[in-house]
């Protein structure tokens, strides 16, 4: 969830256009008429706007985030059908070769996406969609459920919106009454309560930052949680699940924040937290013996629990404190070095509970790779981020993961960079005597002149990564009737790890979302589940589904509650990481295309930060990594200096000046003592 105090200020270029003088052209992509910019692009674009480039960021979908993003439930429908499709639209677009000169070479572009594969869906709720069932304020209908377990079939039974429907027309409003600059804390805003549904004009399908024309197109949508009636107590049918799918905000990508992470302090510093709004994770829990159990981690969970002997807790509170302090005793590891953190742990007089919890639920480590200063340096980051936001370390946005990018392109809107949705580009023009990178050449054939190119990835061709090996991450997400754990909360939000129990097999990271956090209906919970891939991802996360939920069925509605929660809906599919792929592992780069890889598999956002800030320092050397954006009170242009009274319209012409009028002295909020 986002919030402006005034008008967005993102520019939509018509097509075709020009753009003389731009210094710095954006290109994240992804392929096949998916351009892709995620966060790591995003805050590269906004940290080059802040520091006086001109931006102007190119993207073929309709929508921002690209396998970042966040979808209402149709618009990941649509998303489905769009990557089951392999069509190319090549002749739709001029021959780019026409338009190279004598003294230049191109490097072509993919047009075809191939960094989601094995997408299967099924769908166990009742399946009495009729024809009129549509979503509540969407323009299109919705069609029949889905019934495929197969991945080729997955987008046709699921009746998946036609290209028509596809996503990038729906309006939405940023609400103005919210001013979160306002807060005397000022850095994050994290709500401990209950959201009811209050922000209903939010973007449906996160398919644009609304223009200036478009809150009047996008007030008072109705919704219908009040309206939808439950044929049967704790009943939820698939028609419910479309008629409340602008409730569900589904995260490609499922990661969390750490509350003294990078990516919160780069929010802090930047002041890009106003656009956000978080909530804390309120517990942490471990699957043993094939129950799941809440983990003490914070000093009072630790003396309230009832899981842990006395002796259990003087055990792990010393053991805790000596990793606060690892570093400053390195007589207590030094000759555990070289083993993993999991027989390091065996040897700390610790019970096997504890080294459970600790290993899996506190360090987050793998039982077989992680390294003693590893899972040491695991366990300090942990503790080091508990109590200062809440309980536990970490916060999850309002309305998913996709805010995040979003946030970043509105600072770069807000310093005048350009956005360009729907324009797909063929090929880098490369100019042959400097060995640089001088163009690129768009759909219409168009050249569009620049210093510096950023390029997702994924938009490369297979002749420019013949040599580039890639990870896959599994995901899926679940749709369920209740939490894994009940508690007398129905409002828990909660990080599970569940081992690897093969040979060769990863730890499976399941993170559940209540309806507070604004991404499903009331009475469900969105449930992620991600490791790194062996097999396919159904291969890799069905045992852990099966352990966890039960499918749902009348039979088991009508007789007793049944154990497990049941299982409404379930997509599972596989995602290329790029992140730990070098440079020069592509062939032949100029040296002015930067390259920005994919989603990671890690819980945190480090690796997008450290990415986007190395980049930025390459682009521009010398300069401040997202300072805070000046008081517009404080701004004076060249010739205005006899102006004082200039409004604040004047401030940010590229901008449409609409600079929020917060302060920039941000601060951490108080910290306690731990």
């Amino acid at each position: 969830m986002t919030h402006l105090k005034k008008k967005n200020t993102t520019r939509i270029l018509p097509v075709p256009w020009e753009l003389p003088g731009c210094t710095t052209i954006h290109l994240p992509f992804l392929s096949h008429s998916c351009n892709h910019y995620g966060l790591p692009e995003s805050i590269i674009a906004a940290a080059c706007s802040r520091s006086g480039q001109r931006v102007l960021h190119v993207d073929s979908r309709s929508y921002y985030g690209g396998n970042w993003a966040s979808f209402s439930f149709s618009g990941l429908l649509s998303w489905l059908k769009e990557h089951q499709e392999n069509s190319d639209i090549v002749n739709e677009c001029p021959l780019w070769q026409e338009k190279i000169l004598e003294n230049e070479e191109a490097i072509a572009l993919s047009r075809k996406d191939k960094t989601i594969q094995h997408v299967e869906v099924f769908c166990y709720a009742s399946q009495d969609l009729h024809e009129d069932v549509e979503e509540a304020g969407a323009l299109q209908k919705n069609h029949a459920s889905v019934t495929s377990a197969n991945s080729t079939e997955a987008a046709d039974s699921a009746c998946l919106p036609t290209e028509d429907q596809s996503l990038s027309t729906a309006s939405c409003e940023i609400p103005t009454e919210h001013t979160p600059s306002s807060d005397p804390e000022g850095a994050l805003e994290v709500n401990d309560f209950e959201a009811t549904g209050e922000k209903e004009n939010h973007c449906d399908d996160k398919s644009s930052m609304p223009s200036t024309s478009e809150k009047e197109t996008s007030e008072n949508v109705p919704m219908a949680e009040e309206t939808a009636e439950q044929p049967k107590k704790n009943r939820i049918t698939y028609s419910q699940i479309i008629k409340e799918g602008r409730r569900f905000n589904i995260d490609l990508v499922s990661k969390l924040l750490y509350s003294r992470g990078l990516l919160i302090d780069l929010l802090i510093k930047s002041n890009v937290s106003r656009y956000a709004e978080f909530k804390n994770i309120t517990r942490i829990l471990a699957f043993r013996e094939g129950r799941v159990e809440q983990v003490p981690c914070s000093r009072a969970d630790v003396f309230n629990s009832k899981q842990l002997t006395m002796v259990e807790k003087r055990m792990l509170m010393k053991f805790l404190t000596f990793c606060m302090e690892y570093e400053e005793h390195p007589d207590e590891y030094k000759a555990y070095e070289e083993i993993t953190f999991s027989e390091y742990l065996k040897t700390q007089k610790l019970t096997p509970n504890l080294q459970y919890f600790v290993l899996h639920s506190i360090a987050m480590t793998s039982e077989t790779a992680s390294s003693t200063i590893d899972g040491l340096r695991a366990t300090k980051n942990f503790l080091h981020c508990l109590g200062r936001y809440g309980n536990t370390p970490f916060l999850f946005p309002l309305y998913g993961q996709g805010e995040l990018p979003q946030c970043f392109c509105r600072m770069c809107a807000v310093f005048g960079g350009i956005y360009c949705l729907r324009h797909l580009v063929q090929c880098l023009v490369v100019d042959k005597e400097s060995g640089k990178c001088k163009a690129i050449i768009d759909q219409f054939g168009q050249r569009i002149i620049s210093k510096h190119f950023l390029v997702e990835d994924s938009y490369f061709s297979e002749n420019t990564c013949s040599h580039v090996q890639y990870r896959q991450i599994s995901r899926a997400v679940l749709i369920t009737d209740r939490s894994v754990l009940k508690t007398d909360s129905d409002q828990q939000i909660s990080i599970l790890t569940v081992p690897a129990e093969e040979p060769g097999a990863f730890a499976v990271r399941v993170i559940e979302l209540c309806s507070s956090t604004m991404t499903c209906m009331k009475g469900t919970y969105l449930v992620h589940l991600t490791c790194t891939s062996s097999k396919t991802a159904r291969e890799d996360l069905e045992p852990v589904v099966q352990k966890l939920f039960t499918p749902y069925t009348e039979k088991e509605i009508e007789n007793e509650e049944v154990e497990k929660p049941r299982l409404l809906w379930a997509l599972y599919f596989n995602m290329r990481d790029s992140s730990d792929v070098s440079r020069n592992s592509y062939n032949d780069l100029p040296s002015n295309v930067y390259v920005c890889s994919g989603p990671d598999c890690a819980l945190g956002n480090d690796n997008a930060v450290k990415q986007a800030e190395a980049l930025f320092q390459q682009i521009c050397p010398n300069e401040d990594f997202c300072p805070p954006p000046p008081n517009p009170e404080d701004i004076i242009l060249d010739g205005d200096s006899l102006q004082p009274e200039a409004s604040e319209s004047s401030a940010i012409p590229e901008a449409n000046s609409e600079t929020p009028r917060e302060s920039t002295n941000l601060r951490n909020p108080e910290e306690p003592s731990e």
